[in-house]
């Protein structure tokens, strides 16, 4: 296999992409542009219509997968996880692929080959993935725990079932760095859920997932629910806050070091019990941690003993309505000024779509929990005024915006992290960059680039 720098890894793609929008790359400065990474790509390709009556097939876009397939294979032998381009061909064949490598201080851009999120400051993370749990001193198990109930239940329900040694369950709690509740340890004992004991009995796992409640994971397989289970792009996490009512059965956390995960809804969302629960829950409660979300995890029982038992609960509490958000909008839809955004508990404020005068931020200078600002471009009055927002560790904005900030020296140190927004189709170029004049006011890597040259021949 070629290496991802040699033109032959690419030329498939390039002829494909040729012959896709031969006009678009014949016109003066005509180009086309993407991303490829190991498990996804965006490549600006027309893919063939089905005939009528009868959908699209794989085999009608098997070129196309060759082509993906083989740059990402190169990538596989490269140690290569993401990579852009942007192709220049002429109509006499000739091409010249500009390849903009993956940088540790940048992330992949999302569904283009422009750069996502520039990581300031080494290994750092959002605020809401540094909060820890809140000490909640009066938490005690749920009055419902009843260790000999569950103990019975789960024997009567599965017999023959072989259950985990102390040994075992003592290796767990070491790997994990923390005892195992008394229900957790009970369901094990009745069963450690390993393949290898079901032998041939395919229905073992059916019948386990409808004795306990929820897809069991193996003892081995526990692990606990901390920060870094729940990863997300900076772009994402950075507009996010970690807000926990003061009613709360669960803390409206990213992850905490005690929530132990054992198990699956069936649909991907974990099911843990949580030792860190919030102020209206109870200790070793159990709660699911929706896979689509990055933050907080709802009750589903509150105690083990419940879970076995089918006696679920809803959430008790949650945000009060009549307290304003600490993430706002203001756009056509949502909050109407800037003034309205504003108050001491605001974190993250978001600037979307604006049909009138830009917006000063003003209101908002001198707020002590605002981190975070995104402004879709050309909504600001005067983008020098973010220079007053000083605690400021996440800012995007449009390409503009960024260059007044630079041209001024005026761009906030504050930042651990930055987004450039590029709305609608400009050139990976200019903003590529922009983005290397943001990193070297950290002296962080820039974007890598490599220019690869070959001839496809003329069209026939």
């Amino acid at each position: 296999m070629p290496s991802i720098h040699d033109f032959a890894t690419w030329e498939p793609l390039l002829r494909l992409l040729r012959a896709s929008d031969a006009e678009r790359l014949a016109a003066p400065g005509g180009y086309v542009a993407g991303r490829i990474g190991r498990g996804s790509w965006s490549v600006p390709l027309r893919r063939p219509r089905p005939r009528p009556g009868r959908a699209a097939q794989v085999e009608d876009m098997q070129d196309e997968f060759a082509a993906v397939k083989r740059v990402q294979s190169a990538l596989v032998d490269n140690g290569v996880d993401d990579i852009s381009f942007v192709a220049e061909i002429s109509p006499a064949g000739k091409a010249v692929l500009h390849l903009l490598g993956s940088s540790p201080a940048v992330e992949p851009g999302i569904g283009s080959s422009h750069p996502g999120s520039l990581i300031l400051a080494e290994d750092a993370v959002p605020e809401p993935w540094r909060r820890l749990p809140d000490p909640v001193p009066g938490a005690v198990p749920a009055p419902s725990v009843d260790l000999a109930l569950l103990e019975r239940t789960l024997r009567e329900r599965l017999p023959g079932a072989v259950g985990a040694t102390e040994a075992e369950i003592a290796a767990v709690e070491a790997r994990l760095g923390i005892a195992l509740p008394d229900e957790l340890r009970v369901l094990y004992r009745v069963v450690r859920a390993h393949w290898q004991d079901w032998g041939d009995d395919y229905e073992a796992a059916e019948r386990i997932s409808r004795a306990v409640g929820c897809e069991l994971f193996a003892l081995e397989e526990l692990y606990v629910a901390d920060v870094a289970s729940r990863p997300c792009p900076w772009r994402f996490a950075a507009a996010s806050a970690a807000v926990t009512p003061p009613d709360a059965a669960v803390q409206g956390l990213v992850g905490s070091p005690g929530w132990i995960v054992f198990g699956d809804s069936g649909g991907g969302d974990r099911i843990a019990v949580d030792l860190t629960p919030g102020p209206g829950g109870h200790s070793a409660q159990i709660i699911i941690l929706d896979h689509e979300q990055y933050i907080g995890a709802e009750l589903l029982a509150d105690s083990l003993t419940d879970l076995v038992m089918d006696r679920r609960r809803e959430e008790r509490g949650g945000r009060r309505w009549d307290q304003p958000p600490v993430v706002a909008w203001v756009n056509i839809r949502s909050l109407d000024s800037v003034q309205a955004a504003a108050h001491p508990a605001l974190e993250v404020l978001r600037i979307g779509a604006w049909e009138g005068e830009p917006l000063s931020l003003a209101p908002v200078v001198g707020l002590p929990r605002l981190r975070t600002l995104t402004a879709c471009p050309g909504t600001l009055a005067d983008p020098l005024e973010i220079a007053e927002l000083t605690g400021l560790e996440f800012l995007e904005l449009g390409p503009d915006e960024w260059r007044v900030l630079l041209d001024a020296g005026a761009v906030p140190r504050s930042l651990s992290a930055a987004a450039i927004d590029v709305q609608g189709d400009r050139h990976p170029f200019p903003i590529v960059a922009l983005a290397d004049e943001l990193l070297a006011l950290w002296d962080r890597p820039r974007i890598p680039r490599t220019v690869l040259e070959g001839h496809l021949g003329s069209v026939a």
